[in-house]
């Protein structure tokens, strides 16, 4: 199953929640798309509450199904609570940790700047957005690339970095120095309703 492509606003508004992190999608129109606009019946089943939560949660990190399930899986196999490991590992992937440093301003975004080599671990680069970044790994942006207007764009509008991760602007490098808590990751997300959905 090939990653979502089509209208990211669109995907929003039917999810209810701001992909992007701008919130932008939501302002004019907060209600999901279609003829009938904010008149829609939006009563759900269980399993359509526990569907919309998985969605939404695999479409905010732009991750595809096979991966999301694999992930789930392997937060399965760790100690602690399921759901809360699941977000953790999510939130170790390194395209995530470079939007979080706030080289760019959507998880979109810092998926194209991994995937063309703009990214460094440790001073070796690595494009594979999905890379699981472990504590103390360095994550800085390549020479070549440290004059980006994306980049400079985005580190003159991102005004916080979470406390599970150090940033300096100046040389454009950050530190994954511990895995994020529970309370630093997005509180929009149910997590207990996606393992429910999984263990059907």
């Amino acid at each position: 199953m090939a990653r979502y492509t089509g209208p990211s606003w669109k995907l929003s508004r039917r999810l209810g929640i701001s992909l992007t992190g701008t919130g932008k999608e939501l302002e004019k129109r907060p209600y999901a798309p279609g003829q009938h606009g904010p008149n829609q019946r939006k009563k759900l089943s269980e399993y359509g509450l526990q569907l919309q939560e998985k969605q939404k949660l695999r479409h905010m990190y732009g991750v595809n199904e096979r991966q999301f399930r694999t992930l789930f899986d392997r937060a399965g196999k760790m100690q602690g609570v399921h759901g809360e490991n699941f977000m953790i590992l999510l939130e170790s992937r390194l395209d995530n940790v470079v939007y979080r440093l706030g080289l760019a301003r959507t998880r979109r975004g810092a998926r194209q700047l991994v995937n063309h080599g703009h990214i460094l671990v440790d001073g070796k680069r690595v494009d594979i957005p999905s890379f699981k970044v472990l504590p103390g790994h360095t994550i800085s942006v390549r020479e070549k690339s440290r004059n980006l207007s994306t980049i400079k764009e985005s580190i003159e509008v991102n005004n916080f970095v979470p406390d599970f991760l150090t940033f300096d602007a100046d040389k454009l490098e950050g530190t994954f120095s511990r895995l994020p808590d529970r309370s630093e990751v997005p509180a929009e997300i149910n997590e207990a309703l996606i393992v429910e959905f999984y263990s059907r």
